[in-house]
């Protein structure tokens, strides 16, 4: 019975080294000092990033326009984002981080947070959390629970 041989040709020349791995993807920097983000809260947009968002919102709206079937009727979008429902993030390594309690709320467009001046705190009044508990949802269908068809 004949051995299986290696099928790589035998060279005595030297093989290139290997190229270098790829880095792994980095997440968010931090805004104040550009180290990779630990945390994030969330702030309105200013007016340059509000108009940022409509117009690129406008584009996509344009774009399915394009695409849309001619024999149909015309897609209906929703009213454009705006200030007041619109949310960015803001990212923050571990020691340029606003406080916990402070991160779940949603801050003013002129907060300047991370301030080093002003950590672990901002300098604007976040928005209050709803006091009014969100709304029950229905049962989900049998479908969907163990058990269920």
């Amino acid at each position: 019975m004949d051995t299986l041989a290696p099928t790589e040709p035998v060279t005595d020349q030297p093989q290139p080294p290997a190229a270098p791995a790829p880095k792994e993807p980095q997440g968010p920097p931090c805004v104040l000092c550009g180290k990779p983000a630990l945390v994030h809260w969330m702030r309105r947009p200013t007016d340059e990033e509000l108009v940022a968002i409509q117009r690129l919102e406008q584009d996509r709206r344009d774009h399915a326009l394009q695409l849309a079937d001619p024999q149909l009727p015309k897609p209906v979008f929703p009213p454009m984002p705006q200030g007041a429902d619109t949310t960015v993030a803001v990212y923050a390594c571990g020691p340029h981080a606003i406080g916990m309690e402070d991160a779940a709320l949603i801050h003013s467009s002129a907060c300047t947070a991370p301030n080093e001046a002003d950590l672990p705190g901002h300098d604007c009044i976040p928005e209050k959390l709803p006091t009014e508990p969100p709304e029950k949802p229905g049962p989900l269908p049998a479908h969907w629970t163990s058990g269920g068809q």
